[in-house]
């Protein structure tokens, strides 16, 4: 079974256009959530990810921007942009947002899998470091918890009293960035799949990963897309200059 894992899209609909294209085939899609905010084009990204996600868990811009939740603890400039987004999102849409469901969730047939986006302790919490990592490794009691929230791909893995930071080291294959993660028996994992629409590790290209369980391994991936397009949006749409800059910036 091939499991493509969205995270963190965004409202970016040339990044999750170029990543569907590039994932190829797959039995399915798990979305760890963020589907909105930022972008420009909330509702053709909910209406591209609706039909094609198996499993999708709720994000804290998901939470806000569909009234859920308020956009008091957002800065300036998300703040802006959930409110925008709420406005724009169609009435279908907004009520569809509101009932994705809060991880972690875990998929039919998959016991020893769990999706969530922040941790899987605390849907908002960053898991950004080792000590952010040990107590959803030590606690969750499952083999791997894919997570999002800090749109930084890689992940964190233990085995007793070994600890292993996981960062891609890509390789060129096909023309394609990629790396692959063999999974080893025992081992616990944190995977996070990275950003579509808005990667935060100085690396503009969108972000996926690809679990594959007869494989036993998990494929990083990173991938152009119109940058150019998705900045243009953000600029026609009066939303913050910041958040088109920052699109190439990487951050």
């Amino acid at each position: 079974m091939r499991a493509l894992i969205l995270s963190d899209i965004h409202a970016n609909l040339e990044a999750l256009n170029a990543v569907l294209e590039a994932a190829g085939s797959y039995d399915v899609l798990w979305n760890l959530g963020d589907v909105v905010g930022y972008g420009a084009s909330p509702n053709e990204v909910i209406e591209k990810i609706r039909p094609l996600a198996q499993m999708n868990v709720r994000g804290n811009h998901d939470r806000v921007c569909c009234g859920a939740a308020s956009a008091l603890g957002f800065n300036p400039v998300a703040r802006t942009a959930a409110m925008w987004t709420h406005d724009e999102m169609t009435e279908a849409n907004r009520s569809w947002l509101a009932g994705v469901p809060k991880g972690p969730l875990t998929p039919d047939g998959f016991p020893g899998i769990v999706l969530a986006h922040g941790s899987p302790l605390n849907e908002d919490q960053y898991i950004l470091t080792m000590r952010d990592a040990w107590a959803p490794l030590q606690q969750n009691g499952v083999g791997i918890s894919f997570i999002g929230h800090t749109h930084l791909q890689g992940g964190f893995c233990q085995l007793n009293e070994q600890w292993h930071d996981l960062r891609p080291r890509y390789e060129t294959q096909n023309e394609a960035e990629i790396w692959v993660l063999g999974l080893e028996e025992g081992v616990r994992y944190l995977i996070n799949p990275g950003s579509v629409g808005q990667p935060r590790d100085h690396d503009w290209r969108a972000a996926f990963a690809i679990y594959d369980s007869e494989e036993a391994s998990i494929t990083f991936r990173r991938v152009p897309y119109d940058l150019t397009a998705a900045q243009g949006r953000i600029l026609m749409a009066g939303l913050p200059e910041k958040l088109a800059l920052r699109l190439r910036e990487g951050r």
